[in-house]
Formats: structure tokens, sequence, C-alpha cells
């Protein structure tokens, strides 16, 4: 009963067979290995953009980082809410890696909307030399409170940065998430819908540690090659990350374990909502979920041996409401969500 996080969940099997296999014999170095052409050409051809910049790093934070430090000059801010991972897990290094800063933005259900944008945006670059310049819009799908964001809703918000001659980058770590939950295409949910970078998500959804940067224009792409060594996220030993994409990208292999994810999730907060004393601040959208519960059943079920965090200490009234968040990784299969459910009900 492990709900503490998708980092937290093995490596898929195939995945660590690409590892063995890259494993046997020689290549070059520094992403010029025969995998990462391959992978270049599969994410080229998943994201119906034949002309992106594809590249590999091995942690969401760099992939994050570098990504809006190459879109972001340093006398510019860049838009989040405060509830991005950007802001709120990240320790600055997107402030680190740019010198740009974060600006915050308002958010419904988590997430940004036109008209909270558009006021931060207006609000910067008010005082000249003085202030911080307008930079890019990030956006973290799905939002770190399980919601997700159409692609009608991702059009609204690009439109607004597109009115101010601002780039747009796309926090996608649980990428695969939202499109099963959507059920639309990664071109419609990027370049579609005006993104202009997409973070690609692996490691929440069962690679051992790899994310790929997706610029759409590959004017970008130069600048990135130099930030990304500058910035000691240049592997040497690069065929280790692109054999893992190269096996998430197999026979939709991505697709399959965001939708066992998901599943679980979807079992998990059904089961919660039959519960007379559980609510939910937040709908859960898709693998992710934020549940109230008194503390009393937050402490019957970490006894029962579920893991998982509490938003608040297990120490008072046993009546007191407790935020938990609970996250379904793609090995967590029916049985551990009714082993929990199981505990919930009794």
């Amino acid at each position: 009963m492990f709900f503490a996080s998708d980092n937290s969940g093995p490596a898929h099997p195939k995945v660590m067979d690409a590892m063995m296999r890259a494993n046997e014999g020689f290549r070059f170095g520094y992403g010029a290995d025969p995998e990462m052409d391959r992978v270049r050409d599969m994410i080229r051809d998943l994201f119906e953009a034949p002309e992106a910049a594809v590249y590999l790093v091995s942690t969401g934070t760099a992939a994050n980082s570098i990504a809006l430090a190459t879109l972001a000059d340093p006398w510019e801010t860049v838009f989040c809410t405060k509830l991005s991972h950007i802001n709120e897990d990240e320790c600055n290094a997107p402030e680190f890696y740019s010198g740009a800063k974060l600006t915050l933005v308002g958010d419904e259900n988590a997430k940004m909307t036109p008209s909270t944008l558009r006021s931060a945006i207006e609000a910067e670059e008010t005082r000249g030399v003085h202030g911080p310049q307008r930079g890019p819009v990030s956006i973290t799908q799905v939002t770190e409170k399980g919601t997700v964001y159409t692609p009608n809703e991702l059009e609204a918000l690009t439109a607004v940065a597109k009115e101010f001659g601002l780039k747009t980058h796309l926090d996608g770590a649980r990428f695969a998430n939202a499109i099963v939950t959507l059920g639309c295409t990664p071109a419609e949910m990027t370049w579609k819908a005006g993104i202009d970078c997409v973070c690609f998500g692996g490691t929440k959804n069962g690679l051992m540690g790899v994310e790929a940067v997706i610029f759409f224009d590959p004017k970008h792409a130069w600048e990135f090659e130099l930030r990304r060594k500058r910035g000691a996220h240049l592997s040497s030993k690069h065929r280790y990350l692109s054999a893992q994409m190269e096996a998430y990208l197999t026979d939709n292999l991505w697709h399959d374990l965001a939708s066992k994810a998901n599943a679980a999730g979807q079992r998990l907060a059904d089961g919660l909502r039959g519960s007379n004393v559980v609510t939910f601040p937040y709908e859960p959208e898709a693998n992710l979920m934020f549940f109230e519960a008194p503390r009393g059943l937050h402490k019957k079920l970490q006894a029962a041996g579920a893991q998982y965090y509490v938003m608040g200490s297990l120490e008072g009234p046993n009546d007191e409401h407790v935020l938990g968040r609970l996250v379904c990784d793609w090995s967590i299969g029916s049985e551990g969500v009714d082993a929990f459910l199981a505990v919930l009900q009794n």
C-alpha cells in the first residue's frame, strides 16, 4: 500500500532490459549514440513535429530549469502559479540556471486562468529598466494538485502569452497521465495549443531517470546544448538515457504505463468517494489526488501499512480533518488499492 509518490515505484522490466542491451559494447558519448538518433525520430513522430529539437536529461528539475533558462533572459521573470513544481519543489534551480525571477500567477482549481495570467503579466514591466522584464509562461501538466488542463485551456493561456510576445513552457513530468485523461494526442496538448517547449517526463512513469526536453522551434537548439553542458547535465554515457527513452516510446509503453497508473488512481478515488468522512479539495483527474479525512482515519490507515504523505501533524484530536496526498504509479495494481479501501471501509 505505497501511495507516497510515483517517483518511488520500480522501473519497468522492458526499460531494464533495454539498459542491459545498451551495456553491450561501445558507443560514442555525449548524445552521439545511435539510440539517441532513434529516440529523436520517435519523439518527432509522436509529436508530429519533424523539425523539433530533442534532448535528454536525467532529472525533471534539470529539464525544467535548463529549458526555462533557454527561454528566459536573466533580466526577465517567468510566470507560473504558486503551486507549480518550479516554485515549490526545485530549490530555486530555475532562478539559478536562468538568472530570471518567478512571478506567481493566481490559480483556480490549481490552474492558472487567462484572466489571472493577464493580470500578472500586466503588473510586470511597469518600472522600465528598474524592474524585471516579461519572460516565458510555465504551465504544469498534470498540476501539483492532480487537476488537468484541457487543450482548449492551454490554448487560451498561450493566446494571452502570445499577445505579449511571450513563450510558453509545459512542465510535463506527468505528461503521459494527462494524455490518458484527456484522450488527445501529444501534438494537440503541445504545439497545436501554442506551447513552445515541453518537458516530456518519464521518471514518474516507469523510467529509471530520464526526461526529454522538446523545442518545437529548433532555433533554441544550440543554446540549450550549451546550457545543458555548462549546467553539468550533458551525460557522457548518454546511451543509458537514450536506451530508457527508446524503450519508453516503443509500442506505446509510455501510454500503457500511464493508463495503469490512472486506472489505479480512478479506482482509489471511486472508493474514497464512498466514504462519508472523506472529501476532495480538488477533483482527482489523473493518478494524483488530495483528500481530507479525520486524523484518526489517517492514523488507522498508516498503522495498517498504508504509506502516503499527510499534510499536517498526526498529533491532535482524532475527529479533526487533515489533508493527505495519494499517488499511484504504474506498478500499483488493484490489490494494493483494494487493501487500502478495505481498511477505509472497516
